[in-house]
């Protein structure tokens, strides 16, 4: 994993003046930047630790279209081919089509999905239903524990902790400028106009800035006076040594998850466990989480305070200043969802009895209340957008989702409908409708 021990890769020579000034080195930053330099912009993106150090490099590293809500599906198809791409360029994101499973252990799992088939076919995704002879034909090593599946052949799946950081490495190529331990201070502002950004390295100015601090990001605009409804979630995840080939794409059960790696092994985690942890942010805004908590409440346990995951419900300052002592948020994964994951997975996959778990870490997931990210401009600030609150979904949706925010920044007319995505959604009294549960 990216530490805050890791050696820093980017770090430029802060500018007087930038045209944009990204905060956050994640999947949605860097993409951002990819985009906005290709139309000739002058880019920095600032980030208080390491690019990638934190979700955008602990996630399941799944490409994935299936599943989806259906705003975002038109989106996240854009995005495979964005990810192809990418690879095409020579970017060594480790991006393989080998598709999805999710595995279903009865009829009413597999009924689960039947919105999505309905949209699906409307957006021409080709996702079938597999009966278990059609099932098996693709798991290998495996005991007939599931009866079908939902499977879309054309998912894919990527390395997190060598993207990012590859990509970065393409846009500094391109005169992007990056930097790394760089926190913002705070945002400088006239007349409710954007017209910099204080950083602990120094000021520099610029007319547009673009918040997407994922778990960070709800705590910086606080500071000037926006709320941005979010939840932290943790999620504990390991990866394998070199295994027997099971399936080469991703698959996911009732409580179970796992992904083929370019290095042989999986990524695994629990898809029926979260650990959450309430800010007093969030708690103010407990009502308009419950619908969210509700819906996947079998698989969300409530947490009080861990101090490696920098979430303190009593901390209501929860001053962003705070964060240059968490360069890279770094939260331990839980003993006991390991143990139960390992557990887990000699028992549904016998073939991977023995194989050793070399690594395991926790990663942060930042969730709105209707589980679909914030992609918008601030009507009440000129100059600045958010893209954040992906809510688990973000690694793979990341590329065109930075393509969208780089033609909003430059005030083009997206060709997706993003008013699912609007920031004023929480405050305008619309009624939340739930997406696809964290």
């Amino acid at each position: 994993m990216i530490t805050h021990h890791s050696p820093v890769q980017f770090q430029t020579k802060l500018p007087e003046e930038v045209d944009v000034l990204i905060i956050g080195g994640g999947i949605i930053g860097i993409s951002t930047a990819w985009f906005l330099r290709q139309s000739g912009l002058k880019v920095l993106v600032c980030d208080k630790g390491r690019v990638a150090g934190e979700q955008s490099s602990r996630n399941w590293g799944w490409i994935r279209q299936q599943g989806r809500d259906e705003a975002e599906l038109p989106i996240m198809m854009e995005s495979v081919s964005i990810w192809r791409e990418l690879t095409e360029q020579g970017i060594n994101t480790g991006f393989h089509q080998g598709g999805s499973l999710y595995l279903c252990e009865n009829q009413a799992q597999l009924e689960r999905y039947n919105d999505f088939l309905g949209f699906a076919a409307k957006h021409k995704l080709d996702t079938q239903q597999l009966n278990s002879e059609q099932l098996y034909a693709l798991l290998n090593n495996t005991p007939k524990h599931w009866r079908s599946a939902l499977y879309t052949p054309n998912d894919g799946r990527a390395e997190p902790a060598t993207a990012v950081p590859d990509l970065a490495r393409a846009c500094v190529q391109e005169a992007v400028l990056i930097s790394e331990n760089c926190a913002v201070d705070y945002l400088s502002i006239t007349n409710q106009t954007i017209d910099g950004v204080q950083t602990e390295r120094g000021y520099v100015k610029c007319s547009r800035v673009l918040v997407c601090a994922g778990h960070w990001s709800a705590r910086l605009l606080h500071e000037v006076g926006i709320k941005l409804p979010q939840l932290s979630v943790k999620a504990s995840v390991a990866r394998t040594a070199r295994a027997p080939l099971l399936f080469n794409g991703n698959a996911s059960g009732s409580n179970l998850a796992f992904r083929r790696r370019l290095d042989g092994g999986y990524t695994v985690a629990m898809s029926d466990y979260l650990e959450v942890f309430p800010s007093v942010h969030s708690l103010k805004q407990a009502s308009a989480f419950l619908p969210l908590l509700r819906s996947a409440a079998e698989k969300l346990k409530l947490r009080v305070y861990e101090e490696s995951a920098c979430v303190n419900p009593f901390d209501n300052d929860a001053d962003y200043k705070k964060i240059a002592a968490n360069r890279v948020l770094n939260p331990q994964p839980t003993t006991a969802a390991l143990k139960r994951m390992r557990n887990r997975l000699d028992q549904v996959l016998p073939a991977m009895r023995g194989i050793p778990i070399v690594e395991s870490w926790a990663g942060m997931i930042d969730a709105t209340p209707d589980a679909v990210p914030v992609m918008d401009a601030v009507d009440s600030l000129d100059g600045l957008f958010i893209a954040t609150g992906f809510s688990g979904h973000g690694f793979g949706i990341g590329p065109a989702a930075g393509k969208i925010m780089s033609g909003q920044i430059q005030g083009h007319t997206s060709e997706h409908d993003l008013s699912r995505f609007r920031f004023s959604r929480f405050n305008d009294g619309s009624e939340l409708r739930l997406g696809p549960s964290i």
